[in-house]
């Protein structure tokens, strides 16, 4: 058996994989635009607005609304449903504080639905399990770009009468029963973080098929101001924020935009070919998905489940292929002080401790028990668009090697 690199072996690769280069002559030309127009504020621009009329075609939706980041996406999909303090709005264990800042801010209570096992993705059973009276709405998230189960999501919140949010922070064009996620609920929130499939370094978008529900986001985002009042009539139809964002932002998204079906495509084509290569290896399993899903690959998760994880990814970056070992390492509710202790605003415990909630809610350990056992076993796995061949066979020779030598062995 060949020695691993760890143990002063060969190393499988000598050179570093190629770095992302998202961003080249067609940003160039819009950013220069935006400044040219020497306006770079978008309630005054045209690109902005050009890309949020562009993207909600691309999806086929009748409304599409910049913001200022994923997270400000979501606390805007939020916001839009006018919930009442108290509510509770059931997630996924396995997510970025982003996904519940909102949640957390608009009164509400995250509740957390476990994954169902051999996925990464909430289990429709565990989110059935968790609807109460206090119940306001699901918030899905499409982890790594692996699209959740929507066919039974959606009859669940359907009978129950629930709106559906969608996180498709790391899912642009992933795919349900050929339908692209973050149109199925009432609102799809997106990110354009730098890593993300589509970028501008940062910002956030949101989708919705609903007039009442884009008025409502338009103006949260913006103060609840309504612009079109002047003079004594001007009006503020309630509590906003600022999460405006400039013409640079939409510059650079309207020329992402057309790469972005390039950038998804290529991923998943060299995602195929990894699979195709590691499929027989004894230890390592690919998570299921749903037969009508497609993934967009964020990331590519594997389960170690023959060996001890974190000695895996350790031999694996000494072959010269880093790994995101035990991607969040906890689930949120387990590693933000937001849950283990209650630290929101001041000292109050505020919206736990609220008299609207009427309830006492714990976060500890053993609250998803399929998601914190999976974490242990759970390696991410990075391919980039402009990466080739090549470069999924040292990842796959890598892994080949490294489980041959480590698998069984604990």
């Amino acid at each position: 058996m060949e020695k691993l690199a760890i143990n002063g072996g060969n190393k499988i690769r000598n050179k570093p994989f190629p770095p992302r280069a998202p961003f080249g002559k067609e940003e160039i030309k819009n950013v220069i635009m935006a400044l040219n127009s020497q306006n770079l504020m978008e309630h005054n621009g045209t690109l902005g607005k050009r890309f949020e009329r562009e993207f909600a075609a691309y999806y086929g939706v009748k409304h599409a609304i910049m913001v200022s980041s994923g997270t400000a996406a979501l606390h805007t999909a939020v916001a839009a449903l006018d919930l009442e303090p108290g509510r509770e709005i059931i997630t996924a264990p396995v997510t970025d504080l982003g996904t519940v800042i909102g949640i957390i801010y608009q009164g509400c209570i995250p509740v957390f639905a476990d994954w169902r096992p051999g996925t990464i993705n909430m289990d429709p059973v565990e989110i059935e399990k968790k609807i109460n009276a206090k119940t306001g709405a699901v918030l899905v998230v499409h982890l790594a770009g692996q699209p959740c189960d929507m066919d039974a999501i959606k009859d669940i919140c359907r009978r129950h009468r629930l709106p559906l949010i969608e996180d498709c922070a790391q899912a642009y064009l992933a795919e349900y029963g050929g339908k692209m996620v973050g149109t199925s609920g009432q609102i799809g929130c997106f990110s354009m973080q730098q890593s993300k499939h589509l970028t501008a370094g940062e910002g956030g978008i949101v989708i919705t098929n609903s007039d009442a529900l884009a008025k409502r986001m338009s103006l949260f985002r913006d103060k609840g101001w309504e612009r079109w009042r002047r003079g004594p009539s001007r009006k503020y139809t309630g509590l906003g924020v600022n999460y405006r964002v400039t013409e640079l932002t939409g510059a650079l998204a309207l020329a992402q935009l057309k790469k972005v079906r390039g950038v998804v495509n290529s991923r998943r084509k060299l995602a195929d070919y990894l699979t195709s290569l590691i499929k027989d290896i004894p230890g390592i399993v690919i998570p299921e998905t749903p037969a009508k899903a497609r993934s967009s690959y964020w990331l590519y998760p594997l389960f170690i489940t023959g060996c001890d994880m974190w000695k895996f990814a350790k031999a694996m970056t000494a072959e010269g292929v880093p790994v995101w070992a035990g991607y969040t390492g906890k689930p949120i509710y387990l590693c933000s002080e937001v849950f283990t202790k209650k630290r929101t605003f001041g000292k109050s415990g505020y919206p736990f401790t609220s008299s609207y909630y009427g309830k006492t809610i714990e976060y500890c350990p053993g609250l998803c028990p399929v998601a914190e056992n999976a974490l242990n076993q759970l390696v991410m796995v990075s391919i980039l668009e402009n990466w080739e061949r090549k470069d999924m066979e040292d990842i796959a020779a890598a892994i080949r090697k490294v489980a041959g030598a480590l698998c069984g062995k604990g």
